[in-house]
């Protein structure tokens, strides 16, 4: 019972948030304000029930809005919904193909760029509604509305911009003072009330520009199904997908963050897909987790998804007896609400910070904010990801090292090290090369130019030590053939040491571990070590004065290499 009492606090109090924004990311989308609370209503109940977090609040949220706006002014309300529905299958799949964890490996610098680019978009989207300008026509892309702004900004309305001053001035007050009471709710009636008695009529208001909102539940319509529509919203589909993936997986990690809990991706994902199916048959919008609202469940006490469904019957009984009264809120009132949604997803001192290193990550972060302010956020993310990866392998690069490598007699352990090989200390028959960092594509070559001595030199021998290589892919098995097959043409016999176990299945996948034959593979350099002594020309030894390895000693006094000692070198 006691649980049950906090989350019903927490719900009330997330409910009443709720109502505001839902409505405001429906009018900023290009929908009726009904719609986002239709949404919040169901989609919000579903996603707390079947979900896999369960802090998880779901809705509407201000990352969609460029996106949803763009498909409305493209395609029209009634494929939006089509989008929403296939969107959820995707989701749904993502889910039930395990693919959650994909989410974690879109980099930092991608999610912090395209969010920052969408609260610009949010922020700047409201300018007209703030200032009560008239004659807009919206634009899908951001300099066309920037310029519908300049050019309509004589049409500025006085009465506008003191509405939005007054909600501005009053949610500030109310999160200063009071900050347990939803600030945007206060803002939002305090601001209304003003502008009903002090200049009425005066200014724009959700009823005269959208109608009355309705106090009924909304109904069941089934849109169109053709093969050919749905191809034709496939691709607004994806976008959908991916956003409502990331940013609901987001959202749960700052629950888990903030809880010790753990969520459950996969299953997080199959709820997502599930309330975006089953949401547009009721008009509703595409939803996804709200980091903000997940955040201000758990702050007022939540202990279990009850406090999301909570959060949808407390709307839904909002809907049912005050809807009336919200077809009266300005229009400028809604902009101060949205815009500070706008600033605090804004990612601004994570952007800062990230931009002051002036790193490769920079460059992403730039170029994907630019690309999602100026293009669209699928290009932002596609060229984003692909200058990742991009940086990613020349960093690999920059890493990845082919050194011949030598013992260390005054190493406890006989590490071997580059620093051991000079011209005055080094072994005519015997090379170890030691590889560092993964040999994948990016790297390969590099690979066979680090053994070009070796191939130069033709030593009886080449060990490989292969430990510090954690990863191969199949250019690098083809390099590694490549360089096995110029040494064993000159007469050098290979031993690989260390091998890791994704590179050994690599090579027995690609049939190389076949080639270079089972007894050739060792767990320890010191013992590939002793077999290549077993190798050499004795009679080379006896005229070497380098001693490289400990066996030289027996060797070049023409005695038979036994077991050696303890003190053998090592492979370390």
């Amino acid at each position: 019972m006691q649980a049950f009492r906090k989350d019903m606090l927490a719900g009330v109090v997330v409910g009443v948030i709720a109502i505001p924004l839902g409505m405001g990311f429906a009018i900023a989308s290009g929908v009726k304000p009904e719609y986002g609370i239709y949404t919040t209503i169901i989609a919000g109940i579903l996603i707390s029930l079947l979900g896999g977090s369960r802090f998880q609040i779901g809705g509407p949220t201000g990352a969609f809005i460029p996106i949803l706006l763009g498909i409305v002014m493209t395609y029209g309300y009634d494929n939006l919904l089509i989008a929403g529905i296939l969107a959820g299958i995707i989701l749904y799949l993502m889910g039930l193909f395990k693919l959650g964890s994909l989410i974690q490996y879109i980099p930092h610098s991608v999610t912090i760029g395209f969010t920052a680019g969408i609260a610009v978009q949010i922020f700047t989207g409201q300018l007209g509604n703030l200032f009560g300008l008239t004659g807009l026509v919206k634009h899908e892309d951001f300099l066309s509305n920037m310029k519908e702004l300049v050019i309509h900004a004589g049409t500025w309305n006085g009465y506008s911009v003191l509405t939005a001053i007054i909600c501005f001035c009053v949610i500030l007050l109310v999160q200063r003072f009071m900050p347990k009471i939803p600030g945007a709710l206060v803002g939002l009636i305090g601001s209304s009330i003003a502008a009903a008695l002090l200049f009425p009529g005066q200014v724009a208001t959700i009823g005269s520009t959208f109608g009355e909102i309705p106090n009924t539940l909304p109904s069941f319509r089934l849109p169109d199904l053709s093969w050919k529509t749905w191809v034709h919203m496939l691709q607004p589909a994806l976008v959908i997908a991916m956003l409502g993936g990331i940013e609901s997986l987001l959202s749960a990690v700052v629950a888990d963050g903030m809880t010790a809990d753990r969520h459950d991706s996969n299953k997080e994902l199959r709820a997502q897909g599930i309330a975006n199916i089953i949401t547009p048959l009721f008009g509703g919008i595409p939803a996804t987790g709200a980091i903000a609202r997940t955040a201000t469940n758990i702050k007022n006490g939540a202990v279990s998804p009850m406090s999301g469904i909570i959060h949808g019957i407390v709307v839904l009984l909002v809907l049912l007896l005050c809807a009336p009264y919200a077809s009266a809120i300005p229009l400028a009132a809604m902009a101060p609400v949205l815009m500070l949604v706008a600033w605090n997803m804004s990612e601004r001192k994570a952007f800062a910070h990230l931009l002051a290193t002036r790193t490769g990550d920079s460059l992403v972060l730039a170029i994907t904010f630019l690309l999602t302010v100026l293009a669209d956020l699928t290009i932002a993310v596609e060229v984003g990801l692909l200058m990742a990866i991009i940086l990613f392998v020349k960093r690999a690069g920059d890493t990845f090292q082919v050194a011949q490598v030598l013992p260390d007699p005054e190493d406890e352990q006989h590490k071997l090290g580059p620093h051991m090989v000079d011209k005055d200390h080094d072994c005519p028959q015997i090379m170890i090369y030691k590889v560092n960092g993964p040999l994948f594509f990016g790297v390969a070559r590099m690979f066979t130019t680090g053994l070009d001595e070796a191939i130069e030199r033709k030593p009886r021998v080449v060990i490989i030590r292969m430990a510090s290589a954690p990863y191969m892919d199949m250019t690098g098995a083809k390099m590694l053939k490549e360089g096995l097959r110029m040494l064993q043409k000159q007469g050098t016999k290979v031993l690989i040491s260390g091998i890791q176990p994704q590179p050994l299945t690599i090579l027995k996948r690609s049939g190389l571990y076949t080639i270079i034959g089972a007894g050739a593979f060792f767990d320890q350099t010191n013992k590939a070590i002793e077999e290549a002594a077993l190798l050499v020309d004795e009679q080379t030894c006896t005229a070497c004065s380098h001693h490289a390895f400990h066996e030289c000693e027996s060797l070049s006094l023409g005695l038979s290499v036994g077991v050696p000692s303890k003190q053998a070198s090592s492979g370390s």
